[in-house]
């Protein structure tokens, strides 16, 4: 059973990065399945820190990016997410290439959610970790 309460197209979410931070880091959502959202960020130049490797906060971005749109989307009209807290573990340089981000729910609940973000390299190893903590909240306009 799917975790989305939205109508989701990996089109429209993309369209939803314009003008944004994720347009400009390069951002883009590239799947998602009943459970999970996943997204890639290129490692170059502008995502770079000065030693020429992935900065740890374009990292951070990637997690929240996933996280925070998987949050938003799994919520029913009416409700929206806002990010309460996110940690992150930096486990391995990347230089260059496509970082792959995939979001998953650790729990969803009526006021909360936690969600579990894990960045790769192209060959599948671990580079960061994340946890993201959301409040769910309810939209004025329909209380």
């Amino acid at each position: 059973m799917s975790i989305w309460k939205k109508n989701m197209s990996l089109a429209g979410l993309n369209a939803s990065s314009a003008n944004t931070l994720v347009e400009h880091l390069g951002i883009i959502y590239t799947a998602f399945d009943d459970n999970s959202l996943t997204g890639t960020m290129p490692v170059a130049a502008h995502t770079h820190q000065p030693l020429g490797m992935l900065h740890g906060g374009a990292s951070v971005v990637l997690a929240e990016t996933l996280g925070s749109l998987a949050a938003n989307m799994c919520v029913p009209e009416g409700k929206y997410c806002v990010g309460l807290d996110i940690n992150a573990n930096h486990l391995r340089a990347m230089r260059q290439g496509t970082v792959t981000g995939v979001a998953r729910p650790i729990h969803l609940g009526a006021t909360t959610q936690v969600w579990s973000i894990t960045l790769q390299d192209e060959r599948g190893r671990d580079i960061c970790v994340s946890r993201l903590t959301m409040a769910v909240l309810t939209d004025k306009a329909h209380r």
